[in-house]
Protein backbone atom coordinates (compact mmCIF):
# COMPACT_ATOMS: atom_id res chain seq x y z
CA UNK A 1 0.00 0.00 0.00
CA UNK A 2 1.69 3.36 -1.04
CA UNK A 3 0.95 6.91 0.14
CA UNK A 4 1.35 10.43 -1.10
CA UNK A 5 3.96 12.15 -0.24
CA UNK A 6 3.67 13.84 3.17
CA UNK A 7 0.69 12.06 4.05
CA UNK A 8 1.54 9.46 6.53
CA UNK A 9 -0.04 6.50 6.37
CA UNK A 10 -2.54 4.93 9.20
CA UNK A 11 -0.23 2.49 11.01
CA UNK A 12 2.22 5.30 11.55
CA UNK A 13 -0.89 7.47 13.09
CA UNK A 14 -2.16 5.12 15.36
CA UNK A 15 1.80 4.38 16.45
CA UNK A 16 2.21 8.18 16.93
CA UNK A 17 -1.11 8.81 18.91
CA UNK A 18 0.35 5.28 20.89
CA UNK A 19 3.39 7.35 21.74
CA UNK A 20 1.50 10.34 22.72
CA UNK A 21 -0.43 8.31 25.18
CA UNK A 22 2.37 6.94 26.69
CA UNK A 23 4.42 9.72 27.05
CA UNK A 24 1.05 11.78 28.57
CA UNK A 25 1.21 8.70 31.43
CA UNK A 26 4.82 9.04 31.74
CA UNK A 27 4.68 12.61 32.95
CA UNK A 28 1.23 12.50 34.83
CA UNK A 29 1.97 9.25 36.93
CA UNK A 30 4.76 11.01 39.29
CA UNK A 31 2.56 13.81 39.59
CA UNK A 32 -0.52 11.62 40.24
CA UNK A 33 1.42 9.52 43.45
CA UNK A 34 2.31 13.38 44.82
CA UNK A 35 -1.14 13.69 45.07
CA UNK A 36 -2.04 10.16 46.22
CA UNK A 37 0.45 10.98 49.01
CA UNK A 38 -0.45 14.30 50.08
CA UNK A 39 2.82 15.59 51.80
CA UNK A 40 0.91 18.52 53.58
CA UNK A 41 2.65 17.49 57.34
CA UNK A 42 5.75 18.03 55.73
CA UNK A 43 7.94 19.65 58.81
CA UNK A 44 9.78 22.44 56.81
CA UNK A 45 6.56 23.64 54.00
CA UNK A 46 5.13 25.58 57.44
CA UNK A 47 8.43 28.06 57.95
CA UNK A 48 8.75 28.48 54.00
CA UNK A 49 5.02 29.62 54.13
CA UNK A 50 5.43 31.85 57.19
CA UNK A 51 8.63 33.61 55.40
CA UNK A 52 6.94 33.86 52.14
CA UNK A 53 4.34 36.10 53.98
CA UNK A 54 6.56 37.83 56.45
CA UNK A 55 8.06 39.29 52.62
CA UNK A 56 4.82 39.77 51.29
CA UNK A 57 3.79 42.11 54.48
CA UNK A 58 6.64 43.39 55.19
CA UNK A 59 8.23 44.13 51.60
CA UNK A 60 11.72 43.40 52.63
CA UNK A 61 13.89 40.40 52.62
CA UNK A 62 14.95 38.82 56.54
CA UNK A 63 18.49 38.84 57.04
CA UNK A 64 18.35 37.96 61.05
CA UNK A 65 16.17 34.97 62.52
CA UNK A 66 12.72 35.90 62.96
CA UNK A 67 11.16 32.48 64.66
CA UNK A 68 13.23 30.98 67.44
CA UNK A 69 14.03 31.76 71.15
CA UNK A 70 17.30 30.42 70.96
CA UNK A 71 18.78 32.49 67.68
CA UNK A 72 16.83 35.98 67.82
CA UNK A 73 18.90 38.27 66.34
CA UNK A 74 21.43 35.81 64.79
CA UNK A 75 22.18 36.40 60.97
CA UNK A 76 19.84 34.21 58.71
CA UNK A 77 19.33 33.86 54.94
CA UNK A 78 16.12 33.14 53.38
CA UNK A 79 18.34 31.75 50.52
CA UNK A 80 14.87 30.20 48.93
CA UNK A 81 12.90 33.45 49.56
CA UNK A 82 11.18 32.83 45.92
CA UNK A 83 9.93 29.20 46.84
CA UNK A 84 8.35 30.92 49.60
CA UNK A 85 6.60 33.79 47.96
CA UNK A 86 5.25 31.31 45.48
CA UNK A 87 3.41 28.36 47.92
CA UNK A 88 2.32 31.04 50.22
CA UNK A 89 0.53 32.45 46.85
CA UNK A 90 -1.06 29.42 46.54
CA UNK A 91 -1.66 28.75 50.11
CA UNK A 92 -3.28 31.81 50.57
CA UNK A 93 -5.38 31.24 46.94
CA UNK A 94 -6.23 27.22 47.22
CA UNK A 95 -5.07 26.42 50.96
CA UNK A 96 -3.74 22.79 51.59
CA UNK A 97 -4.34 22.11 47.56
CA UNK A 98 -1.86 24.49 47.00
CA UNK A 99 0.73 22.85 48.69
CA UNK A 100 0.04 20.02 46.95
CA UNK A 101 -0.67 21.59 43.54
CA UNK A 102 2.92 23.21 43.59
CA UNK A 103 4.38 19.36 44.43
CA UNK A 104 2.34 17.90 41.59
CA UNK A 105 3.33 20.43 38.88
CA UNK A 106 7.15 20.50 39.79
CA UNK A 107 7.07 16.27 39.27
CA UNK A 108 5.66 16.97 36.12
CA UNK A 109 8.19 19.72 35.09
CA UNK A 110 10.69 17.43 36.18
CA UNK A 111 9.53 13.97 34.48
CA UNK A 112 9.13 15.98 31.13
CA UNK A 113 12.75 17.38 31.56
CA UNK A 114 14.24 14.32 32.95
CA UNK A 115 12.61 12.99 29.37
CA UNK A 116 13.79 15.72 27.33
CA UNK A 117 17.45 15.00 28.38
CA UNK A 118 16.90 11.35 27.76
CA UNK A 119 15.23 11.53 24.36
CA UNK A 120 17.95 13.85 22.50
CA UNK A 121 20.96 10.80 23.71
CA UNK A 122 19.08 7.74 23.29
CA UNK A 123 17.10 7.14 19.85
CA UNK A 124 15.15 3.72 21.16
CA UNK A 125 11.77 5.24 22.37
CA UNK A 126 11.42 2.75 24.83
CA UNK A 127 14.77 2.59 26.24
CA UNK A 128 14.19 6.78 26.94
CA UNK A 129 10.92 5.62 28.81
CA UNK A 130 12.48 2.90 31.11
CA UNK A 131 15.38 4.99 32.21
CA UNK A 132 13.37 8.01 32.33
CA UNK A 133 10.43 5.79 34.68
CA UNK A 134 12.80 4.77 36.51
CA UNK A 135 14.85 8.16 37.35
CA UNK A 136 11.68 9.15 38.72
CA UNK A 137 11.16 6.22 40.28
CA UNK A 138 14.19 5.85 42.52
CA UNK A 139 14.07 9.41 44.02
CA UNK A 140 10.11 8.65 44.67
CA UNK A 141 10.82 9.57 48.31
CA UNK A 142 11.65 13.25 47.60
CA UNK A 143 8.05 13.59 46.39
CA UNK A 144 7.83 16.21 48.62
CA UNK A 145 7.01 20.20 49.17
CA UNK A 146 10.21 21.59 49.30
CA UNK A 147 12.36 23.91 47.10
CA UNK A 148 14.76 21.01 45.92
CA UNK A 149 12.17 20.34 43.78
CA UNK A 150 13.46 23.43 41.39
CA UNK A 151 17.19 21.75 42.01
CA UNK A 152 16.02 18.40 40.25
CA UNK A 153 14.54 20.40 37.67
CA UNK A 154 17.31 23.14 36.86
CA UNK A 155 19.75 20.06 36.78
CA UNK A 156 17.88 18.27 34.28
CA UNK A 157 17.75 21.51 32.40
CA UNK A 158 21.23 21.85 32.31
CA UNK A 159 22.67 18.29 32.04
CA UNK A 160 20.52 18.41 28.61
CA UNK A 161 21.78 21.87 27.61
CA UNK A 162 25.28 20.23 28.42
CA UNK A 163 24.88 16.98 26.85
CA UNK A 164 23.97 18.37 23.57
CA UNK A 165 26.79 21.36 23.41
CA UNK A 166 29.24 18.69 23.89
CA UNK A 167 28.34 16.93 20.88
CA UNK A 168 27.71 20.04 18.27
CA UNK A 169 29.87 22.34 19.85
CA UNK A 170 27.18 24.93 19.53
CA UNK A 171 26.88 28.01 22.17
CA UNK A 172 23.49 28.53 21.41
CA UNK A 173 21.69 26.83 23.92
CA UNK A 174 24.50 27.75 26.48
CA UNK A 175 23.02 31.23 26.41
CA UNK A 176 20.51 30.29 28.55
CA UNK A 177 21.99 29.10 31.55
CA UNK A 178 23.39 32.09 33.45
CA UNK A 179 19.65 33.15 33.43
CA UNK A 180 19.09 29.22 34.68
CA UNK A 181 21.35 30.10 37.30
CA UNK A 182 19.85 33.87 38.19
CA UNK A 183 16.75 32.21 38.96
CA UNK A 184 18.56 29.21 40.70
CA UNK A 185 20.18 31.21 43.15
CA UNK A 186 16.59 32.67 44.37
CA UNK A 187 15.18 29.15 44.92
CA UNK A 188 17.60 26.95 46.19
CA UNK A 189 21.07 26.71 47.66
CA UNK A 190 21.76 23.77 45.57
CA UNK A 191 22.77 25.96 42.54
CA UNK A 192 25.93 24.99 43.77
CA UNK A 193 25.61 21.55 42.12
CA UNK A 194 24.52 22.99 39.03
CA UNK A 195 28.11 24.99 38.85
CA UNK A 196 30.06 21.84 39.88
CA UNK A 197 28.63 20.19 36.70
CA UNK A 198 29.41 23.00 34.91
CA UNK A 199 33.17 23.16 35.66
CA UNK A 200 33.36 19.18 35.25
CA UNK A 201 32.35 20.10 31.61
CA UNK A 202 34.97 23.16 31.70
CA UNK A 203 38.20 20.46 33.00
CA UNK A 204 37.24 18.11 30.35
CA UNK A 205 37.49 20.81 27.66
CA UNK A 206 40.76 22.08 29.17
CA UNK A 207 41.75 17.66 28.35
CA UNK A 208 40.69 18.68 25.06
CA UNK A 209 43.60 21.05 24.24
CA UNK A 210 46.39 17.79 25.54
CA UNK A 211 44.23 14.89 24.58
CA UNK A 212 42.26 15.35 20.45
CA UNK A 213 39.90 12.02 21.48
CA UNK A 214 38.37 13.42 24.07
CA UNK A 215 34.74 13.16 22.98
CA UNK A 216 33.71 17.48 23.84
CA UNK A 217 33.63 20.05 20.92
CA UNK A 218 33.40 22.81 23.27
CA UNK A 219 36.40 25.07 23.55
CA UNK A 220 37.60 25.98 26.65
CA UNK A 221 37.57 29.90 26.43
CA UNK A 222 33.88 30.13 25.75
CA UNK A 223 32.80 27.56 28.12
CA UNK A 224 34.59 29.84 30.49
CA UNK A 225 32.79 32.81 29.76
CA UNK A 226 29.55 30.98 30.27
CA UNK A 227 31.27 29.47 33.74
CA UNK A 228 31.95 33.05 34.74
CA UNK A 229 28.48 34.76 33.76
CA UNK A 230 26.96 31.89 35.60
CA UNK A 231 28.75 32.44 38.77
CA UNK A 232 28.23 36.10 38.48
CA UNK A 233 24.41 36.01 37.91
CA UNK A 234 24.67 33.70 41.10
CA UNK A 235 25.26 37.09 42.64
CA UNK A 236 21.86 38.60 41.75
CA UNK A 237 20.26 37.45 44.76
CA UNK A 238 19.53 39.71 48.41
CA UNK A 239 22.22 38.21 50.07
CA UNK A 240 25.22 38.47 47.10
CA UNK A 241 27.89 36.48 47.69
CA UNK A 242 27.26 35.24 51.81
CA UNK A 243 24.59 32.85 49.71
CA UNK A 244 28.47 31.33 49.44
CA UNK A 245 28.93 31.19 53.21
CA UNK A 246 25.34 29.68 53.55
CA UNK A 247 26.35 27.02 50.98
CA UNK A 248 29.52 26.02 52.75
CA UNK A 249 27.93 26.39 56.32
CA UNK A 250 25.56 23.41 55.12
CA UNK A 251 28.43 21.62 53.16
CA UNK A 252 30.81 21.38 56.31
CA UNK A 253 27.57 20.55 58.67
CA UNK A 254 28.73 17.09 59.31
CA UNK A 255 27.11 16.20 63.07
CA UNK A 256 23.19 16.48 61.41
CA UNK A 257 24.15 13.72 58.88
CA UNK A 258 23.63 11.27 61.61
CA UNK A 259 20.54 12.88 63.35
CA UNK A 260 17.76 13.95 60.24
CA UNK A 261 16.19 11.29 58.90
CA UNK A 262 16.55 12.76 55.13
CA UNK A 263 20.21 13.24 55.37
CA UNK A 264 21.17 10.00 56.19
CA UNK A 265 22.45 7.27 53.65
CA UNK A 266 19.55 5.09 51.99
CA UNK A 267 18.91 2.31 54.28
CA UNK A 268 17.50 -0.20 51.34
CA UNK A 269 14.54 -0.46 53.12
CA UNK A 270 12.54 0.20 49.62
CA UNK A 271 12.16 -0.54 46.48
CA UNK A 272 13.63 2.58 45.23
CA UNK A 273 16.45 2.30 47.10
CA UNK A 274 17.43 -0.65 45.19
CA UNK A 275 16.49 0.70 41.33
CA UNK A 276 18.90 4.21 42.02
CA UNK A 277 21.51 1.09 43.19
CA UNK A 278 20.59 -0.59 39.70
CA UNK A 279 20.85 2.45 38.07
CA UNK A 280 24.36 3.18 39.65
CA UNK A 281 25.70 -0.34 38.57
CA UNK A 282 24.12 -0.17 35.20
CA UNK A 283 26.07 3.41 35.02
CA UNK A 284 29.29 1.70 35.67
CA UNK A 285 28.98 -1.11 33.69
CA UNK A 286 28.45 1.36 30.82
CA UNK A 287 31.00 3.68 31.47
CA UNK A 288 33.38 0.58 31.93
CA UNK A 289 32.50 -0.88 28.19
CA UNK A 290 32.76 2.21 26.51
CA UNK A 291 34.77 2.25 23.46
CA UNK A 292 36.70 4.84 25.05
CA UNK A 293 37.03 7.30 27.91
CA UNK A 294 34.48 9.32 28.70
CA UNK A 295 36.17 12.16 31.14
CA UNK A 296 32.63 14.00 31.59
CA UNK A 297 30.60 11.22 32.25
CA UNK A 298 33.12 9.20 34.20
CA UNK A 299 33.17 12.15 36.71
CA UNK A 300 29.69 13.01 36.57
CA UNK A 301 29.56 9.58 37.93
CA UNK A 302 32.02 9.74 40.19
CA UNK A 303 30.39 13.13 41.98
CA UNK A 304 27.11 11.74 41.98
CA UNK A 305 27.79 8.37 43.78
CA UNK A 306 29.51 10.61 46.34
CA UNK A 307 26.40 13.21 47.12
CA UNK A 308 23.92 10.12 46.56
CA UNK A 309 25.29 7.98 48.60
CA UNK A 310 26.03 10.14 51.21
CA UNK A 311 22.61 11.31 52.15
CA UNK A 312 18.94 10.16 50.77
CA UNK A 313 18.07 13.53 50.31
CA UNK A 314 20.62 13.81 47.02
CA UNK A 315 19.79 10.54 45.78
CA UNK A 316 18.02 12.68 42.28
CA UNK A 317 21.61 13.47 41.47
CA UNK A 318 22.62 9.86 40.66
CA UNK A 319 19.37 9.31 39.20
CA UNK A 320 19.54 12.00 36.82
CA UNK A 321 23.22 11.46 35.83
CA UNK A 322 22.20 7.55 34.96
CA UNK A 323 19.61 8.57 32.95
CA UNK A 324 21.78 10.73 30.56
CA UNK A 325 25.52 8.48 31.20
CA UNK A 326 22.88 5.16 30.42
CA UNK A 327 21.39 6.94 27.37
CA UNK A 328 24.29 8.71 25.81
CA UNK A 329 26.61 5.14 26.04
CA UNK A 330 23.55 2.26 25.30
CA UNK A 331 22.94 2.70 21.52
CA UNK A 332 19.85 0.91 21.65
CA UNK A 333 17.46 -0.79 18.98
CA UNK A 334 17.56 0.94 15.49
CA UNK A 335 14.43 -0.54 14.74
CA UNK A 336 12.99 0.69 17.47
CA UNK A 337 10.51 2.88 17.52
CA UNK A 338 11.75 6.44 17.26
CA UNK A 339 10.18 9.53 19.75
CA UNK A 340 7.72 12.00 18.17
CA UNK A 341 8.63 15.43 17.34
CA UNK A 342 9.87 17.92 20.13
CA UNK A 343 7.29 20.31 18.92
CA UNK A 344 4.33 18.25 20.55
CA UNK A 345 6.35 18.04 23.96
CA UNK A 346 4.18 21.09 25.37
CA UNK A 347 0.76 19.47 24.41
CA UNK A 348 1.64 16.60 26.26
CA UNK A 349 2.64 18.17 29.46
CA UNK A 350 -0.28 20.12 29.21
CA UNK A 351 -2.58 17.36 28.44
CA UNK A 352 -1.03 15.26 31.50
CA UNK A 353 -1.47 18.21 33.41
CA UNK A 354 -5.08 17.97 32.47
CA UNK A 355 -4.99 14.45 33.98
CA UNK A 356 -3.45 15.34 37.16
CA UNK A 357 -5.70 18.27 37.90
CA UNK A 358 -8.00 14.98 37.28
CA UNK A 359 -6.30 12.98 40.55
CA UNK A 360 -7.69 15.61 43.02
CA UNK A 361 -11.71 14.56 42.84
CA UNK A 362 -10.52 11.00 41.50
CA UNK A 363 -8.90 10.59 45.17
CA UNK A 364 -10.72 12.83 47.34
CA UNK A 365 -8.35 15.31 47.44
CA UNK A 366 -9.56 18.92 49.05
CA UNK A 367 -8.94 21.17 51.68
CA UNK A 368 -11.44 19.34 53.87
CA UNK A 369 -9.76 15.66 53.53
CA UNK A 370 -5.93 17.31 53.56
CA UNK A 371 -7.29 19.37 56.79
CA UNK A 372 -8.11 15.76 58.81
CA UNK A 373 -4.88 14.69 57.00
CA UNK A 374 -2.98 17.85 58.84
CA UNK A 375 -4.75 17.15 62.49
CA UNK A 376 -3.57 13.21 62.32
CA UNK A 377 0.19 13.97 61.91
CA UNK A 378 0.49 17.45 63.15
CA UNK A 379 -0.40 19.40 67.04
CA UNK A 380 -3.78 21.07 64.99
CA UNK A 381 -6.06 20.71 67.77
CA UNK A 382 -3.10 21.34 70.07
CA UNK A 383 -2.61 24.83 68.91
CA UNK A 384 -6.07 25.66 69.19
CA UNK A 385 -6.02 24.32 72.62
CA UNK A 386 -2.98 26.58 73.08
CA UNK A 387 -4.50 29.98 71.49
CA UNK A 388 -7.89 29.48 73.34
CA UNK A 389 -6.39 29.27 76.49
CA UNK A 390 -3.69 32.41 75.91
CA UNK A 391 -0.82 30.03 76.67
CA UNK A 392 2.70 31.88 76.25
CA UNK A 393 5.92 30.88 75.67
CA UNK A 394 8.81 30.26 76.19
CA UNK A 395 8.12 27.28 74.10
CA UNK A 396 9.64 23.89 73.78
CA UNK A 397 9.41 21.67 71.12
CA UNK A 398 10.68 19.00 68.45
CA UNK A 399 12.62 19.53 65.59
CA UNK A 400 10.32 18.34 63.22
CA UNK A 401 7.17 19.93 64.67
CA UNK A 402 9.25 23.37 65.10
CA UNK A 403 8.09 24.62 60.97
CA UNK A 404 4.47 23.93 61.59
CA UNK A 405 4.67 25.65 64.89
CA UNK A 406 6.18 28.75 63.63
CA UNK A 407 3.11 29.08 61.42
CA UNK A 408 0.60 28.20 63.32
CA UNK A 409 0.92 29.60 66.85
CA UNK A 410 3.31 32.52 66.25
CA UNK A 411 5.55 31.91 69.32
CA UNK A 412 9.48 31.92 69.16
CA UNK A 413 10.05 28.06 68.86
CA UNK A 414 12.50 26.33 70.69
CA UNK A 415 14.23 24.73 67.07
CA UNK A 416 13.20 23.58 63.59
CA UNK A 417 14.00 22.48 60.48
CA UNK A 418 16.67 24.94 59.91
CA UNK A 419 19.62 22.75 60.48
CA UNK A 420 22.67 25.66 59.92
CA UNK A 421 20.92 27.91 62.02
CA UNK A 422 20.92 25.88 65.01
CA UNK A 423 23.68 23.98 64.26
CA UNK A 424 25.04 20.58 65.56
CA UNK A 425 24.81 20.53 69.76
CA UNK A 426 21.65 22.05 69.72
CA UNK A 427 20.15 19.58 67.75
CA UNK A 428 21.63 16.71 69.70
CA UNK A 429 20.78 18.10 72.35
CA UNK A 430 17.30 18.77 71.32
CA UNK A 431 17.17 14.98 70.29
CA UNK A 432 18.28 13.16 73.41
CA UNK A 433 16.04 15.14 75.43
CA UNK A 434 13.31 14.14 73.45
CA UNK A 435 14.60 10.25 73.85
CA UNK A 436 14.60 10.87 77.66
CA UNK A 437 18.45 10.58 77.82
CA UNK A 438 19.86 10.38 81.26
CA UNK A 439 20.45 14.07 80.95
CA UNK A 440 17.47 15.37 79.82
CA UNK A 441 16.08 16.87 83.17
CA UNK A 442 18.66 19.03 83.07
CA UNK A 443 17.98 20.78 79.19
CA UNK A 444 17.77 24.58 80.53
CA UNK A 445 15.83 25.55 77.15
CA UNK A 446 13.41 22.65 79.12
CA UNK A 447 13.60 24.01 82.04
CA UNK A 448 12.75 27.39 81.35
CA UNK A 449 9.88 26.42 79.12
CA UNK A 450 6.24 28.20 79.76
CA UNK A 451 4.99 26.18 77.19
CA UNK A 452 5.67 22.16 76.17
CA UNK A 453 3.94 21.12 72.64
CA UNK A 454 4.75 17.06 72.84
CA UNK A 455 4.14 14.46 70.44
CA UNK A 456 2.10 11.62 72.25
CA UNK A 457 4.28 9.22 72.35
CA UNK A 458 7.63 10.89 72.94
CA UNK A 459 9.92 8.98 75.52
CA UNK A 460 10.11 12.55 77.02
CA UNK A 461 6.05 12.81 77.29
CA UNK A 462 5.71 9.69 79.29
CA UNK A 463 8.73 11.01 81.80
CA UNK A 464 7.13 14.21 81.76
CA UNK A 465 3.09 12.83 82.82
CA UNK A 466 5.14 11.97 86.29
CA UNK A 467 7.28 15.11 87.10
CA UNK A 468 5.98 16.98 89.48
CA UNK A 469 7.50 20.01 88.02
CA UNK A 470 5.43 20.04 84.66
CA UNK A 471 1.50 19.90 84.94
CA UNK A 472 -0.65 18.07 81.50
CA UNK A 473 -2.78 20.46 80.53
CA UNK A 474 -4.24 19.12 77.54
CA UNK A 475 -3.66 15.95 75.87
CA UNK A 476 -5.57 14.53 72.31
CA UNK A 477 -4.34 12.00 69.73
CA UNK A 478 -1.21 13.73 68.55
CA UNK A 479 -0.15 15.96 71.12
CA UNK A 480 0.13 17.07 75.09
CA UNK A 481 0.51 20.21 76.33
CA UNK A 482 2.33 20.93 79.90
CA UNK A 483 2.97 24.18 81.69
CA UNK A 484 5.42 24.08 84.62
CA UNK A 485 3.80 24.03 88.03
CA UNK A 486 4.30 27.24 90.05
CA UNK A 487 6.12 27.47 92.94
CA UNK A 488 4.70 27.35 96.31
CA UNK A 489 3.95 30.72 97.65
CA UNK A 490 6.88 31.39 100.60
Amino acid sequence: MSTSPGQPSTPIRAHQLAQACVLIFLYAVPALVCIYNAHVSDPDIWWHLRTGQWIQQHHAMPHTDLYSSTNAGKPWAAYSWLFDLLTFQLFSHLGLAGIVTYTAGMLLLITAAIHHLVRRLQFDFTLGIVFTYAACFSFGHLYTPRPWLFTLLFFALELDILMQARRTGRLRELAWLPLLFALWANLHIQFIDGLIILALALAESLLALKQSKTPTLLRPRPLAAIFLACVLATLANPYGWHLYQVAFQLASQSGVLNTVTELQAMPFRDLSDYVLLILTLASAAALARARRFLPFETALFIFAVIVSFRSQRDVWVMAIAAAAILSSTLPGSRKAPQHLPTAVTPLLIVLAALAAALGFPAMHRNNATLSTQLAADLPVQAVEAAKARDYTGPLFNTYNWGGYLIWSLRLPVAIDGRAALYGDQAIDRSRNTWNAQPDWATDPQLLSAGLIIAPLKSPLTQLLRLDPRFNLTYQDKTAALFLPRKPPPQ
